[in-house]
């Protein structure tokens, strides 16, 4: 059977870089860097079919100027591949455009399956009932694609298969089969396969670094439970811990990306897990850039650890500071404190590694709020500072708690580089005020 699996473009929109000053626009995010491992892990899921995966994100950054635009890039790919089936992802900001895909997968064959999973679809599964999806597959579903895939070669129906969502024009049933638990973390661990993804090796670069990155997941969801935030959300709030020896099996086979990046929402939350994984990354001799995502308390709290991990590779650290101010932090939920932000800063730097502090922008700023904001970060100054604007997803408590002050419902909006919420301030002079706090470094690297 044909697969294709097609990797759905960025959002074009980011009013933070529009409307920032020309010298601060190097700075700002322009687009996430790394390879789409949720495809390829489906596509390992059916490596005994013919599969192949299409890295749009990597087309346009590798060939900006030639490659078309989606629809008409999509049905070129139909022609050349002629599959029985197209699948893909989609994060909130992408939703219109993994639409766009089964559309024109339907309208070049009306017989094609099509199929879509992801986190949007996952946690606002009512987005997605336009008549040109066949079913929808939440949470973890490599392996119930697979099932999905075994069911259409037999002939059977999609009933048959537990935990999926068949779309009817635009009614949702969920099939009556009791679904499969996969242990998608452990004993179901399926290794990305990153063979498909040679063609945009070299999009895959971060800042100013010549070697290729890749995503690597220790975990899978995350324990705590900031209100903004979906990754917990998608998870139910559960915390799954992959085997050291899977990952470093993995790691192993990494020879093309000298940088990995740990794509967990929290890479540092079993200590003596982190601890021994990297006991067995020295014995093993691997010699890689590690990227983490790590809290301010988990530093404060283990230096020797921060002091560890950095002689054994890590180099990069993102940090989410969200707010200066502890009254936000507990709003929210962030679990931490707004003290804790410049010890952490000591443990990072003094162990020479390149911190990214990251903080979110409320819609209620006004000109005092952003020049306090302006004053803490130029006094508590890391690598390379972020800036994005506190964002309603959909499926968050945060989206539940203002859902009905939202003025904007563009979807491929939210991306959190543009406010759908009214602003205090003129939005103009927000998105100004945003774009200039992006000016505030220590270096010049962007991560």
């Amino acid at each position: 059977m044909k697969i294709l699996l097609i990797n759905t473009p960025r959002s074009p929109h980011n009013m933070i870089l529009e409307s920032a000053p020309e010298e601060a626009k190097h700075f700002i995010h322009k687009k996430l860097i790394g390879p789409p491992l949720g495809l390829l892990t489906v596509a390992a899921a059916v490596k005994d079919h013919d599969v192949t995966v299409f890295d749009t994100k990597g087309e346009y950054d590798l060939y900006p100027d030639t490659t078309p635009p989606l629809k008409e890039l999509v049905y070129k790919l139909l022609k050349q591949y002629n599959p029985d089936v197209v699948g893909t992802t989609s994060i909130a900001s992408e939703t219109y455009y993994a639409i766009d895909i089964m559309r024109e997968a339907k309208k070049y064959n009306p017989e094609i399956l099509t199929v879509i999973g992801g986190l949007h679809a996952t946690i606002s599964t009512m987005d997605f009932t336009d008549s040109s999806i066949d079913l929808i597959l939440p949470g973890q579903s490599a392996h119930t694609f697979r099932e999905v895939i075994l069911a259409k070669e037999k002939g059977l129906s999609f009933d048959s298969v537990g935990g999926i969502i068949i779309n009817k024009n635009g009614v949702h049933k969920h099939t009556d089969a009791k679904p499969h638990l996969y242990d998608s973390a452990n004993t179901d661990f399926l290794l990305p396969d990153r063979n498909h993804l040679k063609p945009w090796i070299d999009t895959y670069k971060v800042g100013n670094s010549p070697y290729p990155s890749t995503y690597l997941f220790t975990s899978l969801g995350c324990p705590y439970k900031c209100t903004f935030c979906s990754i917990w959300c998608q998870f139910d709030g559960k915390y799954l811990q992959r085997k050291i020896e899977s990952i470093i099996g993995e790691l192993k086979m990494l020879d093309d990306y000298p940088v990995v990046r740990f794509a967990d929402a929290n890479t540092v939350v079993n200590t003596e897990f982190i601890d021994k994984l990297f006991d067995r990354i020295q014995e093993e001799g691997i010699k890689k850039t590690f990227v983490m995502d790590i809290r301010t308390d988990t530093a404060v709290k283990y230096p020797k650890l921060i002091e560890k991990l950095a002689k054994g590779g890590l180099k990069v650290v993102i940090c989410g500071f969200e707010s200066f101010r502890e009254e936000e932090l507990r709003k929210y939920n962030k679990s931490t404190d707004a003290k804790l932000i410049h010890e952490s800063i000591e443990v990072f730097h003094k162990n020479d590694i390149m911190l990214r502090g990251n903080y979110v922008i409320p819609n209620d700023y006004d000109e005092s709020d952003f020049n306090a904001l302006s004053d803490y970060t130029s006094s508590h100054r890391v690598t390379y500072a972020g800036y994005t604007i506190l964002s309603p997803m959909p499926g968050t408590p945060f989206y539940n708690e203002v859902k009905d002050q939202i003025i904007d419902f563009d979807l491929s909006k939210y991306n959190f580089f543009n406010s759908v919420l009214k602003t205090k301030l003129p939005l103009e002079k927000f998105y100004e005020n945003v774009g200039k706090l992006w000016l505030i470094k220590k270096g010049t690297d962007v991560i």
